[in-house]
């Protein structure tokens, strides 16, 4: 028995096959038949998690079997296929366009791209181009018609995404200086499990700059033989050299993105291996490595990511000023090392004591002697002394780490090309208290928040509630999937992957009155509306004893507090193959440009218990109108193909 694709040219049977959408491969025997045992349809169906198919498939089977034949022919595969394949929903729209109900000419294609798809710059030639592109019948082609196989192939193809095509490559002004982005940034890059035991990874660093991460963090230790180390300090996490993970980011730096790397360096080596760490930088990244400013003077404003395009910039704290690294450029500073004092910001330790309860000693009695109330005294600050190799220190050039003290202080002594690191429990805390003070910092500086030290296992924080203050490094543990990861990936999905994105106005004017919290009024609001109709070939469920699956979808908003909102469908019994919904939701949304939409399927097991069933989220103004497919992906960021749901959408 030959293998024989679905692709076949010719007449008849062979053409219909040929217009089946999607394409498998069948096998075929000798006179054209297809063994009933091994009807590959039937499996993919039933892999959907529904027992539709079988219910369907099982008519077909038995009339074969009443006619003592061991296999279908063509006919009974193609009307096997079609059932199990046909989209109703997506034939009532070819028929309102489809004045025979058979095919679609240019002008009703044209047509439905400008009612319903919005095209309005859509011509006779786009129609003409999207029919010689999925209509699969020559003879229907030659006539310039789309068959209804052919508008369903069209249907389901990328030029009927939700995802707006032109946002998959690099449309925006790249051209601002670096603070006026966001920045796709990680934390333990090196970490592909939890912080306390599991296993550090070169893997951690490919996989992220694959996925267009920008700002990678490398914590360095001294190592044996003079080999600096990289790893989770004070814990049983493996180590790795430092020199191999500079080799994976030179190899890796720039195939997904021209636009600039920021090593941010979390530096616990001597002087001694700072040195090294120096030589290894140089020696391995080259000419990609910036080790001095553009124009070798000092900078009023930071570059652009256009003007930085290939390099790698290096994230540490810094000896002196830019201006006087520049002094020193070509001296051999080789061996001289610099000790400073700075103070410990204790704020995140004690937030993370705050939250837990605090056992109560019991205190011996003592009489007590009432005074005056007074203020409590103040604690002195701890301080620490550090050590830095000049080598290393003036490879820092427009990102040195400055220790954040106050918004009124940040903006009275700190350089364009100085960044504060803020830990989550105390860049919440400013969040909540000065939102605006924090939209005014990061209009003119780069803030980079970070997860707190209680989240051993990696988990992450809510991303949305910095990117709303302009926050651009807003670090997450890449290696923990979940809702906050779906919205990191699909906020960097938008102009083209790059890891870089123009913040709005709003967020990059040093005078802007912008606060999260009071939006209001103060912005011009878009109303969207999505109709889900249908989903198609949801993935099975695991938890249900069954294996059927009960889908239901919830759509969730991510912006600005008052933007943040979830509603969702009914639930659609024992159909996880294709559930109709038909239902219409309106959202009323303050601030558009800081807005993503969720969609999340879950397969209702009981009534307090959902399982994750896949997921798809996008910028609200990435959002195609129109009817448009939903593709779905897993927990793991892995695309769940062909399952996807078919929506209408407009906002205005």
């Amino acid at each position: 028995m030959a293998w024989r694709a679905c692709v076949a040219g010719g007449g008849g049977a062979h053409a219909q096959l040929e217009s089946l959408t999607p394409l498998h491969v069948v096998p075929v025997g000798d006179r054209g038949r297809v063994p009933a045992r091994q009807d590959r349809p039937g499996q993919d169906a039933e892999a959907a998690g529904t027992d539709a198919a079988r219910l369907r498939l099982h008519p077909r089977q038995k009339t074969t079997e009443q006619r003592k034949i061991r296999t279908i022919n063509i006919e009974d595969f193609i009307a096997i296929y079609r059932t199990l394949a046909h989209r109703n929903e997506i034939q009532e729209l070819f028929f309102s366009y489809s004045p025979n109900h058979k095919i679609l000419t240019e002008v009703n294609l044209l047509e439905f791209l400008k009612k319903e798809q919005f095209e309005t710059e859509a011509t006779e030639a786009t129609a003409s181009e999207l029919i010689m592109k999925y209509e699969p019948i020559e003879e229907v082609k030659k006539l310039n018609q789309m068959t209804f196989e052919g508008f369903l192939r069209y249907m389901c193809s990328i030029d009927c995404a939700i995802f707006k095509h032109e946002h998959r490559t690099v449309y925006q002004d790249m051209s601002y200086p670096l603070c006026d982005y966001f920045i796709s940034s990680s934390h333990n890059t090196y970490l592909i499990s939890d912080q306390l035991i599991g296993p550090s990874h070169l893997w951690g660093y490919s996989s992220a700059l694959l996925k267009g991460c920008r700002c990678l963090e490398i914590d360095c230790w001294d190592g044996p033989q003079n080999e600096p180390i990289v790893y989770h300090g004070h814990t049983l996490t493996s180590k790795i050299t430092f020199a191999s993970v500079i080799q994976v980011v030179e190899k890796y730096a720039f195939v997904a993105s021209d636009y600039p790397i920021v090593l941010s360096l979390e530096n616990h080596c001597s002087p001694k291996q700072q040195e090294v760490m120096a030589d290894y930088l140089e020696k391995i990244l080259g000419d990609k490595l910036l080790t001095t400013t553009i124009d070798e003077t000092v900078p009023t404003e930071l570059p652009s990511p256009e003007a930085l395009k290939f390099k790698i910039l290096i994230k540490n704290k810094k000896v002196g000023t830019l201006q006087d690294t520049i002094l020193r450029r070509g001296l051999d500073t080789h061996g001289e090392v610099v000790e400073f004092e700075e103070e410990v910001d204790q704020s995140e330790d004690e937030e993370a004591a705050e939250s837990k309860p605090t056992p109560k000693t019991p205190q011996p009695k003592r009489k007590t002697v009432e005074k005056k109330s007074s203020s409590p005294p103040r604690k002195k600050p701890k301080v620490k002394k550090i050590k830095l190799a000049l080598e290393l220190s003036d490879l820092v050039i427009y990102t040195k780490s400055e220790k954040f003290v106050s918004f009124e202080n940040q903006r009275a002594n700190q350089h364009c090309y100085e960044n504060n690191s803020i830990g989550e429990l105390k860049a919440r805390k400013l969040v909540k208290q000065s939102a605006n003070e924090f939209v005014l910092h990061t209009a003119r500086f780069i803030a980079r928040i970070y997860p707190k030290g209680t989240r051993t296992n990696s988990s992450n924080y809510n991303p949305q509630e910095f990117w709303n203050v302009g926050c651009q490094m807003v670090a997450l543990n890449f290696q923990t999937p979940g809702q906050q990861m779906d919205l990191q990936n699909a906020k960097f999905v938008d102009n083209g992957g790059c890891g870089y994105l123009l913040k709005p106005e709003f967020l990059r004017d040093h005078y802007s009155k912008f606060n999260p919290h009071s939006v209001i009024g103060n912005q011009n609001p878009t109303t969207l509306s999505i109709k889900l109709i249908s989903g198609y070939q949801l993935p099975p469920s695991n938890l249900s004893r069954s294996n059927k699956a009960d889908p239901i979808v919830q759509i969730e908003i991510h912006g600005v507090p008052e933007d943040q909102v979830k509603q969702q469908t009914c639930v659609v019994r024992n159909n996880a193959l294709c559930p109709r919904w038909n239902e219409t939701f309106t959202f009323t949304i303050q601030v558009p440009e800081l807005a993503l939409v969720r969609f999340c399927v879950e397969d209702q097991i009981s009534l307090v218990s959902n399982e994750f069933l896949g997921q798809y989220t996008l910028p609200l103004l990435s959002m195609n109108k129109g009817y448009r497919h939903v593709p779905l992906y897993s927990k793991l960021g892995d695309r769940l193909d062909p399952a996807s749901l078919f929506v209408y959408i407009w906002y205005y």
